[in-house]
């Protein structure tokens, strides 16, 4: 039977982050913390302070953590996700995993595509995880970045307990700048709940395993609610007016599709009138594209909040899926062709 856990998820150094079951409780100051730590969690003081100290400060994680990919322009954010050899290598990740995928498109609604994109933007489908050791990572965005602070000391908390469940030494995992870790950059929260051990080897592995990955990231999904056979995101012609109007300011749809009809939308897309909505911008170099964002769409931004990093994975995995069935297609023409020849 697979061990399921809770996770909140977080993109590989993409710079917007989920929530910490307990950000608000761990402190900020290194002696408050080992204390803390020592009441919560069973440790002793000394423990945690003589990790702390080993810890490294890394200016070059408070850099990266100041300057994130969602700060550019949409036409300039599109391209590093959305190209070529990561289309490419999409499907072949596709291909060699396609029973995994398949299974987990099963057991937990989330297509396979849309797997196979998420691990394609956050880690290259697993080949780039991170190099910085994540007790760095967390003990220097916790201790020495006062914005998020709470947020990366309860992470910090975490992480600790998790390293004593999975037998980690503490010095040894590494991963993005702001500690998220494996194939599908799970910071510490989102490794002890919701990940899956889809091996069923015991364990939940997620830098090694891609069954591991495949289904954590889909479990993921489909305990934020993603509708299998509902659209995601339409694109829309529209004037600019009636797409300040229906703008979504904020991550989740507000308005309904039928909304948007009566106020002159010439709809013809899969969504029902009763489906929430809203128009996205993107911004091109001389104009504005716009998308009709939905639930499913909205559950994406739960591994990131940001439209922009949705999109981005919404259409790498259309990209992904449009190649892989027209190979599958060649392949089977070619079979066909082969029979008939011998036949």
């Amino acid at each position: 039977m697979k061990k399921i856990l809770a996770t909140v998820l977080l993109s590989s150094g993409l710079g917007l982050f989920g929530y910490a079951a307990n950000a608000g409780e761990a402190p900020t100051d290194k002696e408050a913390f080992a204390k803390y730590m020592a009441k919560e969690h069973g440790f002793t003081e000394s423990y945690i302070s003589t990790v702390l100290a080993k810890a490294e400060k890394r200016q070059s994680i408070l850099d990266a953590i100041s300057r994130p990919a969602e700060g550019k322009d949409w036409y300039q954010y599109r391209p590093i996700f959305v190209q070529q050899k990561r289309i490419k290598q999409g499907v072949e990740f596709l291909e060699a995993n396609r029973e995994l995928l398949e299974k987990a498109e099963q057991e937990f609604n989330v297509p396979a595509e849309i797997i196979t994109a998420i691990i394609g933007v956050e880690t290259y489908y697993g080949r780039i995880q991170g190099s910085y050791p994540v007790i760095d990572a967390i003990s220097t965005l916790a201790f020495h970045y006062p914005k998020r602070g709470k947020f990366f000391a309860g992470e910090l908390a975490e992480y600790f307990v998790l390293a004593r469940e999975q037998g980690w030494k503490l010095d040894e995992p590494k991963g993005s700048y702001a500690g998220a870790m494996g194939m599908g950059q799970f910071i510490p929260t989102s490794y002890r709940h919701y990940t899956v051990d889809f091996d069923g080897d015991g364990k939940i592995n997620l830098f090694d395993s891609k069954a591991d990955a495949i289904g954590s990231v889909a479990n993921y999904f489909k305990m934020h609610g993603w509708r299998l056979g509902e659209p995601v995101a339409e694109f829309v012609d529209v004037e600019e007016s009636m797409a300040t109007r229906f703008k979504n300011d904020q991550l989740k749809p507000k308005f309904k599709v039928s909304d948007l009809k009566q106020a002159g939308l010439e709809y013809q897309g899969k969504a029902n009138d009763q489906d929430i909505t809203g128009i996205y911008h993107y911004k091109q170099e001389d104009r504005y594209d716009y998308w009709l964002g939905f639930h499913n769409f909205y559950v994406i931004t739960r591994y990131n909040r940001s439209p922009m990093y949705a999109m981005a994975v919404y259409q790498l995995s259309q990209e992904i899926k449009a190649e892989y069935d027209v190979k599958q297609q060649k392949t089977l023409a070619a079979k066909q062709t082969t029979n008939n020849s011998e036949s």
